[in-house]
C-alpha cells in the first residue's frame, strides 16, 4: 500500500476526531482495569438454573462472547436477549444480568423491569444512567464501569464483570491464567496493529485497505461465532458500512448456496475468515473447501488467523484486529469513526412513542413500594 493515508499521522488524525482508536491501542489497560473493578462484584445468589444476558449492540456483544467462552466449561447454560421482555422459562431461579453500558438503553430497562417483577435474581452492569440508578433504590446487586466512552468500545468494562459473576457464583473455573495470557496478547496485537505500525506490517491496515469499497461478509466458527459477529457490528458503526457474518458448519447448509447464482452480486463483498491453526479436523476441511467451491463467483477473500493458547486469549485479540480494521476502514472512506448519527436519530424518534416513560414511571413505582 504505497503512500498509504494509513500510514499519514497527521490525516488519520484528522479523520478521526475523537481519537477512537486509542480506545483499541489501550484495550489491554482497559480489560485490566475493568477486571481490578470487577473484583467488586458481591453476589449472595444460590446457582441459577440459567443465565440471561439482557443488552442491545455494543452492550450485548460481551453477552455474546461470555456465550461462546462458557460454552463448554459453564454448569449452567447462558442465552443473550435482545428484546424488552426476557424469554419465557426466565423465573426466580433465572440469573438476569442486564447490560447497558449508558444505562438508559430502552429494551434493556424493559427488561430490568421484567426481571425485577418475576422475581429473577438481578445483575445490573452500566456506567451510569437510569440503570444504576434504579437498581441502587431497588436495591439490586450492580457494578458501575468506568464511563465515557462509546459503547462499542466499552466491551472490556461489559465483558468482565461479566465473567468475574460466572466465577464468584462457582459457575465456571477461574479464568485467571487465561487473562494473564490474554493481556499479554492484547499488548502485542495492539502493538502490531497501532496506527504507528506500518500498513505493510499491519494485519488490520492491510485488511482495511483489501476489503474497502466492498461489503464484508465475516465467517467464523466455535467461539469466533461472537468475534465474527464482533466484526460484523464494529465494520457497521465505525466504518459505517454494510456487513454480514455466518458461522460454520451452518453456512455450508444454506449461505454457500447463495453465492451459487449471486454472478455479479458477488464482486460486491469480500469475505473475511476467521481461523485458527488448531482449528478441528472436520471445521479446517469445510473452509477450505468453501473457499475453493465459491472462489471464481467471490474472488475477494481473506483470512485473519488467531494468535494465542487459550480461548478467552484468541477471542480477545481476534476481536481487536477487528477492532483496528474498522477504524481504518472508517478512515481510508474518510469518514469519522465516532458519530452514529442514525442510532442517535433512531433513538430520538423512538422516544416520541411515550414507551421508555412508562418503563421508568413503573420502576419508580417499585421503587416507591
Amino acid at each position: 500500500m504505497p503512500n498509504s493515508i494509513l500510514d499519514d499521522m497527521e490525516e488519520m488524525q484528522k479523520i478521526d476526531k475523537s481519537s477512537t482508536i486509542n480506545f483499541y491501542v489501550n484495550a489491554a489497560s482497559h480489560y485490566r482495569q475493568s477486571l481490578e473493578n470487577a473484583q467488586k462484584i458481591k453476589l449472595d445468589y444460590p446457582t441459577p438454573k440459567n443465565i440471561v444476558v439482557a443488552g442491545m449492540g455494543g452492550s450485548a456483544i460481551g453477552g455474546e462472547l461470555l456465550k461462546d467462552y462458557t460454552r463448554t466449561t459453564a454448569k449452567v447454560p447462558v442465552e443473550v436477549s435482545r428484546h424488552y421482555h426476557l424469554p419465557a422459562y426466565a423465573d426466580k431461579k433465572t440469573l438476569a444480568v442486564l447490560a447497558s453500558y449508558s444505562g438508559d438503553t430502552e429494551e434493556t430497562l424493559s427488561s430490568f423491569l421484567d426481571a425485577v417483577n418475576r422475581g429473577c435474581m438481578v445483575f445490573c452492569v452500566s456506567s451510569g444512567g437510569n440503570l444504576i440508578k434504579y437498581a441502587k433504590k431497588l436495591n439490586v446487586p450492580r457494578l458501575q464501569v468506568q464511563g465515557g466512552m462509546p459503547p462499542r468500545a466499552a466491551l472490556p468494562h461489559m465483558l468482565m464483570p461479566q465473567l468475574k459473576c460466572m466465577e464468584k457464583l462457582n459457575l465456571i473455573p477461574s479464568f485467571a491464567d487465561e487473562f494473564v495470557e490474554a493481556e499479554a496478547l492484547l499488548k502485542k496485537v495492539s502493538s502490531e496493529n497501532a496506527p504507528v505500525t506500518p500498513a505493510g506490517g499491519n494485519v488490520s491496515k492491510t485488511l482495511a485497505a483489501k476489503i474497502n469499497g466492498a461489503i464484508p461478509a465475516v465467517y467464523g466458527f466455535g467461539v469466533y461465532r461472537s468475534v465474527a459477529l464482533r466484526f460484523k457490528q464494529q465494520f457497521n458503526e465505525n466504518a459505517k458500512v454494510p456487513s454480514k457474518w455466518e458461522i460454520f458448519s451452518e453456512l455450508n447448509h444454506n449461505e454457500t448456496m447463495g453465492w451459487e447464482g449471486a454472478k455479479e452480486l458477488a464482486r460486491c463483498y469480500a469475505i473475511v475468515f476467521l481461523r485458527d491453526k488448531a482449528e478441528p479436523v472436520e471445521i479446517h476441511s469445510r473452509i477450505e473447501n468453501t473457499k475453493a467451491l465459491i472462489q471464481p463467483t467471490v474472488p475477494k477473500m481473506f483470512e485473519v488467523w488467531a494468535q494465542g493458547k487459550s480461548s478467552l486469549a484468541k477471542m480477545l485479540s481476534t476481536s481487536l484486529v477487528g477492532d483496528f480494521a474498522s477504524v481504518y476502514l472508517a478512515m481510508l472512506r474518510n469518514v469519522d469513526p465516532t458519530p452514529v448519527k442514525t442510532i442517535t436519530v433512531m433513538k430520538k424518534k423512538n422516544e416520541q412513542n411515550g414507551v421508555k416513560q412508562k418503563i421508568l414511571q413503573e420502576l419508580e413505582k417499585l421503587a416507591s413500594k
